[in-house]
């Protein structure tokens, strides 16, 4: 592949260990691409991962299993150690004097605009968690200004890259499934509910630093999974609201130690038209007492040959198979090696791979910044028909006539 692609990672928060372990994934396979430079506030955020028995200890692990803020704790140094990783505590000293050729951003959602924008110009890439921005028209900004540098812009949106949801889309995009008539998504309630503050991160509970609740956080992951599946997302009909009203971290023995009142949504329920003439329903919730409640698989897929739910296909033929077993039967090598390269599984190694080659062929990624934006647009498109108590087309909302939420947030940051 060459000469390795030197990244510098900004914001060493929870999020980080999940992309170290992706990182690690693609150098014991021989990707070339090496972390030259991380960046946090706080000089000691970065020193907890850089070199093993150095800086304050691990964050404990938060989140139920498998989610990525539960991925324990690693050192940089535990899979690289021919590279001396420098230390920046200001991101625009890194992009102006790092030996970096792209930036990857874990920052809160509120400084992936500034951050982004300001490496492109420089003339890095830059990948950047989901979302991929505050609001439609940060992302609208981001996007024209890779498009104007000739750099790539690409969305850590990992759902994308989860074994099952690129096996779903081989079976569709292969005619298994035949047209797809439905889609139904969601789960209420679950490891942060009733009333537990997401990810212990009040920033999240705050408009001004999260945008939106449950639509901004969860949505952008719900609408990359619909879109990969079914196809464009014409137009959403939306209910948003806040059940929990004040959320709480307690400690072990129940006991509260942080506090903050919501500002932003919980919970949605939606309808779904896309632009094939599918249309489908989702809802998700954090909030939810008692016990939570989700459909197979959290996602069902109906066309006219079958249905996928979960894990499982049902087909009209009378096939009734594991997905993975499926694809195992009937796909070919090259589809396997182009889905999974190397073997590949980690969503996180697979979306960085993605990014490392759209780099050195000169194209969008597949998660795309005109992806992230697509995925935003419809998020941010709930809560404008929640308040408008109207259907509202994602492409009014992406071109920005209308904002009438986000508004406020644009203001707030000038952007």
């Amino acid at each position: 592949m060459g000469e390795p692609i030197k990244v510098g990672l900004v914001g060493c928060g929870r999020i980080m260990p999940a992309h170290l372990h992706g990182y690690k994934a693609l150098i014991e396979k021989g990707v070339e691409v090496r972390i030259t430079a991380l960046c946090a506030r706080k000089r000691a955020d970065a020193e907890r991962f850089r070199k093993r028995g150095e800086g304050p200890p691990p964050r404990k692990p938060v989140g139920p299993p498998g989610d990525p803020l539960a991925v324990p704790h690693i050192y940089v140094s535990d899979f690289q150690e021919d590279v001396e990783v420098e230390i920046y505590t200001d991101y625009r000293e890194m992009v102006k004097r790092g030996d970096i050729d792209a930036v990857d951003i874990y920052t809160s959602v509120y400084s992936h605009h500034p951050i982004a924008i300001e490496s492109l110009k420089a003339g890095k890439h830059v990948l950047v968690e989901k979302p991929i921005a505050i609001t439609v028209k940060a992302a609208r900004k981001m996007v024209e200004t890779a498009d104007e540098s000739g750099m790539v812009l690409g969305v850590a949106e990992n759902l994308r890259y989860f074994r099952d949801v690129r096996i779903s889309k081989w079976i569709i995009d292969n005619g298994y499934l035949g047209d797809v008539q439905m889609a139904l998504m969601g789960i209420l309630g679950g490891y942060w509910s009733p009333d537990k503050i997401v990810a212990e991160t009040p920033w999240r509970h705050k408009k001004l630093l999260a945008g939106g609740g449950a639509t901004i956080d969860m949505g952008v992951h719900v609408f990359d999974a619909l879109r990969t599946l079914c196809g464009e997302v014409d137009e959403v009909t939306s209910l948003v609201r806040t059940v929990e009203k004040v959320r709480v971290t307690r400690d072990e023995a129940g006991r509260v130690i942080d506090r903050v009142e919501s500002e932003v949504d919980d919970t949605f329920f939606t309808l779904v038209n896309f632009e094939s003439g599918a249309i489908g329903q989702v809802f998700f919730s954090w909030a939810g007492h008692g016990e939570p409640t989700t459909i197979p698989g959290v996602r069902v897929i109906y066309g006219s040959k079958g249905c996928i739910k979960g894990n499982l296909l049902i087909l009209d033929d009378g096939t009734r198979m594991d997905v993975e077993d499926f694809f195992e039967k009937k796909a070919s090598r090259e589809d396997k090696e182009r889905l999974f390269p190397y073997g590949l599984t980690d969503p996180m190694a697979l979306e960085t791979l993605e990014f490392l080659r759209a780099i050195r062929e000169g194209r969008e990624m597949e998660t795309s910044g005109r992806e992230g934006l697509r995925d935003l647009a419809a998020s941010y498109a709930m809560i404008e028909s929640s308040l408008l108590n109207r259907p509202v087309k994602v492409s009014e909302v992406e071109s920005g006539e209308i904002e009438h939420y986000e508004k406020e947030i644009n203001e707030y940051y000038k952007i």
